[in-house]
């Protein structure tokens, strides 16, 4: 049987249509200084990073007020392995959260909300979601995308009165972008938001609606047609959930996360009061990259404290578990995976608060932080938890609920597997955030030089940006040829007597800067305008970008302990340990720039595409159904129940 695998409109858009949008809603201009950019252009400005800065002393009383609460909450509160096998968070959980004051950790307390900072925040996702994943995905779906971080940036203040009191104490929100047949091409967006005298009517269907099932307030990104009076665009939108002519028409189920309430939400006809649009017409965009400019912090630091999970299971469970006369830990196949978890978890945690006292500060352009510690941190998580998957052996791969049944501790370790896996997607796949950053890398390069690999560009913009290309290469490109990396003595303050030397690593990450930057400009020389497609070598400098933030957020982590007499030889010696296994991937990373496979691969997915290989794909079954590939979304009333469950 067949059936349409695309919205019927969902707009034609080319590939150079699409990019057009996606770098018009990118934040052109950078107003603050960025390591992480400077990083990429081969300075290493540490100066912008160390001192390591620190919080407020009043911050940090109410934040750990706040976080002595919580742990109590998830100590006496939340069961776990309840959520996991109902597949559901219990009314009276998030009714506690709210009495708690959850739902408002990042509001104003103006508007009844804790105000706690970017760190702590963050400390208490990673502590609720060690608790419950699912738990903590519903928190930061509220507060990190959802409807109070858009319109704390952009919201009018007839908007904040009336909707964030509400947010910070009673009613949940939720994201609505993604459809079925539109990810991460916003150009394709289908959602309609058709102007009608002083309200919009919203028609259109979103999928993968993060809290959409028992949300009350729902910030929505529709397009509004142009016309007289109305620049059109993509547009956001703050929208009551129990509007005449919404559906949640199916709560998904996945792999990972059952308790998250994720639906498919249907919009027929539903007027929206113009009141409720935040921003201008076709600002939507920009406003969700922006929001998601800090908002991406909330998913590494949930990983931190799956980390720090890890860690004390491989230490308890190795400890106890002997082969061959011995624990297991002692033995150094598995002692390698602990260290590797001990290590990681310290930078990754590194890389998150560093990030977030930034982001509290706001002195420093974050943007491209935050967005490697989405990358890295997901990714290093779930690497973590399959390696505790390994080191438990079979009772890894066991359920928490089998283990307990035979009369072992009930260690969800593969429920952890499970429920990480999705952060290396949502919010922005590894893939999507490694071109996302690469386009931030090279945003200097091609300010100057983009017009001469540009073939709509004429003769004369050519030759004028030849021009201003020779002055900055002239500036620059010396620059990337010695610097303080290659003088022994420099960063002399990270290397203390009894410690561990980090002065080394970070003279290390100087001259891998320049040496990424140089490798940067290299393949610019050599593609050109088909720079963009070499998607494989992008994300190889960016990951070669994240190891060495990673690393320099664990060398001044470390000394801040240090100085400060807080295991500060235990975090010279995690640190230098982390640098370590960090430098051998680099070096891997650097070595994979020019010798790969990708071209071959490129083949080899030409023959896949075009059948000559279906003869590989011959002796098996396929036990997937024979329905459509992407749901038909087009515009109409629903004929599906609505399965929406606001929470009692």
């Amino acid at each position: 049987m067949s059936a349409p695998s695309a919205p019927k409109n969902t707009p034609r858009v080319t590939e150079r249509e699409a990019r057009q949008v996606a770098e018009a809603a990118r934040e052109q201009d950078w107003h603050k200084p960025s390591f992480a950019k400077e990083l990429f252009l081969g300075r290493f400005r540490l100066d912008l990073i160390h001192p390591h800065p620190q919080p407020a002393v009043d911050d940090v009383r109410r934040g750990e007020a706040f976080l002595a609460r919580l742990r109590d909450f998830c100590e006496t509160r939340i069961d776990s392995a309840r959520i996991e096998r109902e597949a559901r968070i219990p009314d009276e959980v998030i009714n506690g959260l709210k009495e708690l004051g959850a739902l408002g950790m990042k509001i104003d307390p103006k508007y009844g909300g804790l105000g706690l900072t970017q760190v702590y925040y963050n400390k208490a996702l990673a502590l609720v979601g060690s608790a419950s994943p699912a738990i903590g995905a519903l928190l930061s779906a509220h507060q990190s995308i959802g409807v109070p971080q858009p319109l704390k940036l952009f919201g009018s203040q007839a908007q904040k009165d009336a909707f964030l009191p509400r947010l910070a104490t009673t009613d949940i929100s939720a994201f609505l972008l993604t459809e079925p047949d539109v990810g991460s091409d916003p150009a394709r967006l289908a959602t309609s938001a058709v102007p009608e005298g002083s309200d919009y009517i919203l028609d259109g269907v979103k999928l993968w609606t993060t809290n959409g099932v028992v949300a009350d307030l729902l910030v929505v990104m529709a397009r509004v047609p142009r016309s007289e009076g109305h620049k059109g665009g993509i547009t956001a939108f703050v929208v009551e959930a129990d509007s005449p002519g919404i559906t949640v028409e199916n709560r998904n189920a996945f792999m990972g996360l059952r308790g998250i309430e994720n639906g498919v939400t249907r919009f027929h006809r539903v007027r929206v009061p113009a009141a409720n649009r935040i921003g201008p017409e076709g600002a939507g965009l920009k406003i969700a990259l922006t929001t998601l400019n800090t908002g991406r912090l909330s998913l590494p630091a949930m990983c931190v404290g799956a980390g720090k999970w890890c860690l004390k299971i491989a230490r308890e469970w190795s400890a106890v578990r002997e082969q061959w006369g011995r624990p297991v830990a002692r033995h150094e196949a598995v002692g390698a995976k602990i260290s590797f978890i001990a290590a990681t978890t310290f930078a990754l945690e590194a890389v998150v608060d560093l990030s977030s006292q930034m982001a509290d500060e706001n002195r420093n352009d974050i943007r491209i932080e935050a967005a490697l510690a989405k990358l890295y941190g997901s990714e290093m998580g779930c690497l973590m938890a399959d390696e505790l998957v390994q080191i438990r052996g079979g009772r890894g791969f066991e359920t928490a609920a089998s283990l307990a049944a035979r009369g072992e501790r009930a260690v969800p370790a593969e429920q952890l597997l499970r429920d990480l896996r999705i952060n290396r997607i949502f919010e922005g796949s590894t893939e999507i955030m490694h071109l996302l950053i690469a386009r931030e890398a090279v945003d200097a390069h091609l300010k100057v030089a983009g017009d001469i690999i540009d073939p709509d560009k004429p003769l004369a913009a050519k030759a004028k940006a030849g021009a201003n290309a020779a002055g900055f290469y002239a500036r620059w490109l010396p620059g990337l040829v010695a610097g303080p990396g290659q003088l022994p003595g420099t960063y002399r303050e990270f290397d203390p007597p009894g410690h561990p030397d980090l002065s080394t690593h970070l003279r290390y990450v100087e001259r891998s800067a320049r040496k990424l930057a140089r490798s940067t400009f290299y393949a610019m020389s050599r593609w050109q305008g088909r720079m963009e497609t070499k998607q494989g070598f992008l994300g190889r400098i960016v990951d070669i970008g994240a190891e060495l933030f990673a690393m320099s957020a664990a060398c001044v982590r470390a000394e801040l302990l240090r100085s400060s007499g807080d295991h500060g030889r235990e975090a010279y010696r995690l640190a230098d340990t982390f640098c370590r296994q960090s430098r051998i991937r680099v070096e891997e990373l650097f070595t994979r720039l020019w010798s790969n496979t990708d071209d071959l691969d490129r083949r080899v997915v030409d023959g896949v595409l075009s059948g000559a290989y279906t003869w590989l794909e011959e002796g098996v079954v396929d036990p997937s159904d024979e329905g459509p590939w992407i749901a038909d979304a087009t515009p109409g009333p629903s004929v599906r129940n609505n399965v929406r469950r606001p929470f009692g």
